[in-house]
């Protein structure tokens, strides 16, 4: 490994004080997440952890339509930050002071984002989450300038581009501001479609050098760290709820059937060598933005199971059914959307059947009544057996 590699995580060392920034090379061997990148989605899944308890107070209080529409508008904040920021740097990360302080600075952005969350759900009012998106954003441009300063032709047109469309779009952001209540939800799907466009028109005629094992690498260790987010929130919920109720045999089925959907999630998303579908572009392009619904259902399975805890102790306002689904629809949502954009490109046969079939039980399980988070449970473990079963004979027949 040269010496103008990055280590991996555990083997960080001091940063250089100045690199010209160009693009990385796209086979480069070795490749692994920096220390500053883990840093950087920890720091994210604070105010992923945020939205989430915002999600549980709102769903538990029966405002289930605004709680999701806050929460989906947030979580877009954090992931589109977090996305824009791995794709960058799995193209041109130089590790050196200039740049770990621009990315600090972005984690400054996302930590102030986090502090308005409460105020966006409670009192909609997105000023504090919008100066955090500000911060995170300008920082984004910044790092989009240094590399087109250290590029010429069409790859310095395509980082300028970029720089402009970050800032363009940022201006648009405004909008969940000074319009009226009712039209910000409006601003923010067409702010949200404008943010979605930027990298396929930025990239039309130069595409980035970013690393398919890298960003498969990023990807799989976010969804670790939000999948350990719901481990804790769970822990969290049922903790304050045994200090508050001695009833334990309602809540260790929920916490069990629980521990089980977040298992199962962890096991199927790892189950396939996706780096090997990154072929390209398009194929990147979808895979990327596919897992807002990734990210954003795996935190939401750990609100859920708040929201059944306190269901069942009588915390919360709502049926059971409602508290049922959910923990239901989003690991329903899960299984599905892994199943899209992972395990149809590698699966055969039967086993292309697996997690849709998976995904419709688990939402059946939402009128089980009081069972229904262990059924859900017991089905996503079920799930994981069979594609294990599945996976042996199909090895077999092959060796």
């Amino acid at each position: 490994m040269s010496d103008d590699q990055p280590l991996g995580a555990g083997h960080a060392r001091p940063a250089p004080p100045l690199r010209q920034m160009t693009a990385r090379d796209r086979e480069e061997r070795h490749r692994a997440a920096t220390p500053l990148e883990l840093f950087f989605d920890l720091c994210f899944v604070v105010a992923v952890a945020q939205a989430g308890a915002q999600l549980v107070h709102s769903v538990a209080e029966a405002h289930t339509g605004s709680g999701i529409a806050g929460y989906a508008m947030v979580f877009f904040a954090v992931w589109w930050a977090w996305m824009n920021f791995s794709w960058f740097a799995s193209a041109y990360d130089t590790d050196d002071v200039p740049y770990r302080v621009v990315t600090l600075i972005q984690i400054a952005g996302v930590l102030i984002l986090a502090a308005g969350v409460e105020r966006a759900f409670e009192d909609h009012d997105f000023a504090v989450v919008w100066f955090g998106y500000l911060v995170m954003r300008l920082a984004m441009v910044t790092h989009w300038l240094r590399a087109a300063s250290g590029s010429t032709g069409d790859e310095r047109r395509t980082a300028v581009r970029y720089a402009l469309g970050v800032a363009v779009c940022q201006v648009g952001w405004l909008g969940l501001l000074v319009l009226p209540e009712g039209g910000r939800p409006w601003a923010f799907l067409v702010m949200a479609l404008a943010e979605l466009a930027v990298p396929p028109l930025a990239e039309r005629s130069y595409r980035t050098a970013w690393h398919r094992h890298h960003i498969a690498e990023r990807y799989g260790l976010f969804t670790i760290i939000v999948l350990g987010e719901t481990v804790a929130a769970a822990t969290v919920a049922v903790q304050s709820a045994v200090e508050d109720s001695e009833e334990l045999s309602d809540l260790l089925p929920i916490a069990g059937g629980g521990l089980l959907i977040v298992f199962a999630a962890w096991w199927i998303y790892f189950a396939v060598p996706i780096h090997e579908h990154l072929a390209s572009n398009r194929q990147a392009f979808a895979w990327g933005y596919g897992h807002y619904l990734v990210f954003g259902s795996a935190a939401a399975i750990g609100a859920g199971i708040e929201v059944a805890v306190e269901q069942s102790v009588g915390k919360a306002h709502i049926s059971t059914a409602a508290a049922s689904a959910a923990v239901t629809v989003p690991s329903a949502l899960f299984l599905f959307t892994v199943w899209l954009l992972h395990a149809r490109h590698f699966k055969r046969g039967a086993g292309q059947l697996t997690l849709p079939v998976a995904s419709t039980a688990v939402l059946a399980c939402t009128w089980a009544g009081d069972a229904a988070v262990p059924a859900a449970g017991l089905v996503c473990a079920a799930t994981v057996a069979v594609g294990v079963t599945i996976t042996a004979r199909q090895q077999r027949a092959h060796a």
